[in-house]
Protein backbone atom coordinates (compact mmCIF):
# COMPACT_ATOMS: atom_id res chain seq x y z
CA UNK A 1 0.00 0.00 0.00
CA UNK A 2 1.61 3.16 -0.80
CA UNK A 3 2.00 6.86 1.50
CA UNK A 4 -1.03 8.31 -0.36
CA UNK A 5 -3.47 5.13 0.49
CA UNK A 6 -2.39 5.00 4.33
CA UNK A 7 -5.13 7.47 5.03
CA UNK A 8 -8.03 6.45 3.28
CA UNK A 9 -7.21 2.86 3.84
CA UNK A 10 -7.41 3.87 7.53
CA UNK A 11 -11.05 6.39 7.08
CA UNK A 12 -12.44 2.26 5.35
CA UNK A 13 -10.98 0.58 8.46
CA UNK A 14 -12.90 2.71 10.88
CA UNK A 15 -15.92 3.33 9.22
CA UNK A 16 -14.91 7.28 8.67
CA UNK A 17 -16.78 7.66 5.47
CA UNK A 18 -19.08 10.56 5.71
CA UNK A 19 -18.75 10.72 2.12
CA UNK A 20 -20.65 7.36 1.76
CA UNK A 21 -24.55 7.31 0.80
CA UNK A 22 -24.64 3.61 1.20
CA UNK A 23 -26.41 3.27 -2.10
CA UNK A 24 -25.83 4.86 -5.66
CA UNK A 25 -26.18 8.65 -6.23
CA UNK A 26 -29.38 9.71 -7.81
CA UNK A 27 -27.59 10.96 -10.09
CA UNK A 28 -27.61 7.78 -12.24
CA UNK A 29 -30.64 7.35 -12.53
CA UNK A 30 -30.99 11.17 -13.93
CA UNK A 31 -28.39 10.49 -16.54
CA UNK A 32 -28.32 6.65 -17.25
CA UNK A 33 -31.45 5.82 -19.18
CA UNK A 34 -32.06 2.24 -19.31
CA UNK A 35 -29.61 0.15 -21.48
CA UNK A 36 -28.37 3.39 -22.63
CA UNK A 37 -24.44 2.12 -21.42
CA UNK A 38 -25.01 -1.87 -22.23
CA UNK A 39 -22.18 -3.05 -23.53
CA UNK A 40 -20.35 -0.22 -23.53
CA UNK A 41 -16.63 0.47 -21.52
CA UNK A 42 -17.28 2.93 -18.06
CA UNK A 43 -14.59 4.08 -15.90
CA UNK A 44 -15.71 4.99 -12.55
CA UNK A 45 -12.45 6.64 -10.58
CA UNK A 46 -12.09 6.55 -6.69
CA UNK A 47 -14.97 4.53 -6.94
CA UNK A 48 -14.93 3.68 -2.95
CA UNK A 49 -17.84 1.42 -2.00
CA UNK A 50 -19.19 1.26 -5.64
CA UNK A 51 -22.76 1.52 -5.62
CA UNK A 52 -22.54 3.19 -9.14
CA UNK A 53 -20.32 0.32 -10.16
CA UNK A 54 -23.25 -2.17 -8.83
CA UNK A 55 -25.45 -0.34 -10.68
CA UNK A 56 -23.96 0.53 -13.99
CA UNK A 57 -22.99 -3.45 -14.14
CA UNK A 58 -26.59 -4.62 -13.65
CA UNK A 59 -27.63 -1.56 -16.29
CA UNK A 60 -24.97 -3.92 -18.44
CA UNK A 61 -22.17 -1.56 -18.71
CA UNK A 62 -18.68 -3.05 -19.11
CA UNK A 63 -17.23 -1.21 -15.90
CA UNK A 64 -13.39 -0.73 -15.14
CA UNK A 65 -13.79 0.91 -11.21
CA UNK A 66 -10.19 2.28 -9.66
CA UNK A 67 -9.34 3.28 -6.15
CA UNK A 68 -6.41 3.89 -3.96
CA UNK A 69 -7.72 1.83 -0.90
CA UNK A 70 -7.72 -1.62 -0.95
CA UNK A 71 -10.72 -2.51 2.04
CA UNK A 72 -13.88 -0.83 -0.21
CA UNK A 73 -12.42 -2.48 -3.49
CA UNK A 74 -12.52 -5.97 -1.71
CA UNK A 75 -15.91 -4.89 -0.41
CA UNK A 76 -17.53 -4.42 -3.48
CA UNK A 77 -15.91 -7.28 -4.95
CA UNK A 78 -17.45 -9.88 -2.76
CA UNK A 79 -20.64 -7.83 -3.19
CA UNK A 80 -20.41 -8.11 -7.15
CA UNK A 81 -19.60 -11.49 -6.84
CA UNK A 82 -22.97 -12.19 -4.72
CA UNK A 83 -25.33 -10.37 -7.24
CA UNK A 84 -23.76 -12.65 -9.85
CA UNK A 85 -22.11 -9.11 -11.45
CA UNK A 86 -18.72 -8.36 -12.80
CA UNK A 87 -16.30 -5.14 -12.95
CA UNK A 88 -12.71 -4.81 -13.63
CA UNK A 89 -11.73 -3.78 -10.30
CA UNK A 90 -8.15 -1.98 -9.52
CA UNK A 91 -6.44 -0.57 -6.77
CA UNK A 92 -4.33 1.93 -7.86
CA UNK A 93 -3.30 5.96 -7.95
CA UNK A 94 -5.36 7.52 -10.42
CA UNK A 95 -2.77 9.78 -11.28
CA UNK A 96 -0.49 6.97 -11.78
CA UNK A 97 -2.57 4.71 -14.04
CA UNK A 98 -3.48 4.50 -17.81
CA UNK A 99 -6.04 1.89 -19.48
CA UNK A 100 -5.03 0.10 -22.54
CA UNK A 101 -7.91 1.48 -24.40
CA UNK A 102 -10.56 4.54 -24.15
CA UNK A 103 -14.15 4.72 -22.39
CA UNK A 104 -17.30 5.16 -23.70
CA UNK A 105 -18.32 7.40 -20.43
CA UNK A 106 -16.67 8.07 -17.24
CA UNK A 107 -18.46 8.58 -13.89
CA UNK A 108 -16.77 11.37 -11.89
CA UNK A 109 -18.09 11.84 -8.46
CA UNK A 110 -16.00 11.40 -5.52
CA UNK A 111 -12.54 11.44 -7.19
CA UNK A 112 -11.81 15.07 -7.91
CA UNK A 113 -12.97 16.80 -4.99
CA UNK A 114 -11.22 14.13 -2.94
CA UNK A 115 -7.42 15.21 -4.56
CA UNK A 116 -6.12 18.43 -4.00
CA UNK A 117 -6.80 20.86 -5.86
CA UNK A 118 -2.75 21.01 -7.23
CA UNK A 119 -3.59 17.61 -8.55
CA UNK A 120 -6.75 18.62 -10.71
CA UNK A 121 -5.24 19.89 -14.19
CA UNK A 122 -3.22 16.76 -14.28
CA UNK A 123 -6.84 14.93 -13.41
CA UNK A 124 -8.76 16.45 -15.56
CA UNK A 125 -6.41 16.02 -18.62
CA UNK A 126 -6.34 11.94 -17.77
CA UNK A 127 -10.06 12.11 -17.87
CA UNK A 128 -9.95 13.73 -21.49
CA UNK A 129 -7.56 11.07 -23.17
CA UNK A 130 -9.06 8.62 -21.04
CA UNK A 131 -12.65 8.91 -22.88
CA UNK A 132 -13.32 8.25 -26.98
CA UNK A 133 -13.89 11.31 -29.17
CA UNK A 134 -17.45 12.47 -28.01
CA UNK A 135 -17.51 10.17 -24.80
CA UNK A 136 -19.24 11.20 -21.70
CA UNK A 137 -18.21 12.51 -18.68
CA UNK A 138 -21.23 12.25 -16.05
CA UNK A 139 -19.21 15.23 -13.32
CA UNK A 140 -20.66 15.65 -9.84
CA UNK A 141 -19.30 18.69 -8.71
CA UNK A 142 -18.95 19.11 -5.05
CA UNK A 143 -20.06 21.57 -2.92
CA UNK A 144 -18.97 22.50 -0.03
CA UNK A 145 -18.57 26.61 0.35
CA UNK A 146 -15.73 26.63 2.39
CA UNK A 147 -11.75 26.21 2.13
CA UNK A 148 -9.99 23.23 2.86
CA UNK A 149 -10.80 19.80 2.43
CA UNK A 150 -11.26 16.62 1.40
CA UNK A 151 -13.73 17.31 -0.08
CA UNK A 152 -12.28 20.48 -1.69
CA UNK A 153 -15.16 22.59 -3.21
CA UNK A 154 -15.52 22.61 -6.74
CA UNK A 155 -16.17 25.97 -7.80
CA UNK A 156 -18.46 26.04 -10.75
CA UNK A 157 -16.16 28.80 -12.13
CA UNK A 158 -12.92 26.78 -11.47
CA UNK A 159 -14.70 23.33 -13.31
CA UNK A 160 -15.50 25.32 -16.42
CA UNK A 161 -11.72 26.69 -16.35
CA UNK A 162 -10.53 23.39 -15.52
CA UNK A 163 -12.46 21.53 -18.48
CA UNK A 164 -12.73 24.37 -20.97
CA UNK A 165 -14.85 24.53 -24.20
CA UNK A 166 -12.64 23.52 -26.88
CA UNK A 167 -11.49 20.19 -25.24
CA UNK A 168 -14.90 20.08 -23.63
CA UNK A 169 -18.80 20.76 -24.70
CA UNK A 170 -20.51 21.40 -21.90
CA UNK A 171 -23.79 19.47 -22.54
CA UNK A 172 -26.46 21.00 -19.97
CA UNK A 173 -27.31 24.40 -19.35
CA UNK A 174 -28.45 24.04 -15.40
CA UNK A 175 -26.95 22.22 -13.46
CA UNK A 176 -28.86 18.69 -12.00
CA UNK A 177 -28.37 19.79 -8.33
CA UNK A 178 -28.10 16.67 -5.95
CA UNK A 179 -28.35 16.85 -2.33
CA UNK A 180 -25.99 15.09 0.12
CA UNK A 181 -26.58 13.07 2.89
CA UNK A 182 -23.16 14.69 4.88
CA UNK A 183 -25.18 18.03 4.35
CA UNK A 184 -23.53 19.30 1.19
CA UNK A 185 -24.44 18.92 -2.58
CA UNK A 186 -23.09 18.56 -5.60
CA UNK A 187 -23.75 20.16 -9.50
CA UNK A 188 -23.81 17.05 -11.97
CA UNK A 189 -23.23 18.31 -15.13
CA UNK A 190 -22.16 15.92 -18.80
CA UNK A 191 -19.28 16.86 -20.30
CA UNK A 192 -18.29 15.43 -23.89
CA UNK A 193 -14.85 15.03 -24.89
CA UNK A 194 -14.24 16.74 -28.22
CA UNK A 195 -11.25 15.24 -30.04
CA UNK A 196 -11.10 14.22 -33.69
CA UNK A 197 -12.07 10.32 -34.46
Amino acid sequence: MSDDATPWEQMYREGRTGWDRGGPSPALDEWVTPGGLAGRRVLVPGCGHGYEVEALARAGARVTALDLAATPIECLRKRLAEAGLAADLVQTDVLAWEPERPFAAIYEQTCLCALPPSRWTDYARRLWRWLEPRGTLFALFMQTGRAGGPPFHCALEAMRGLFPEGPWHWLDGEPLEVPHPNGLWELGYRLQARKEV
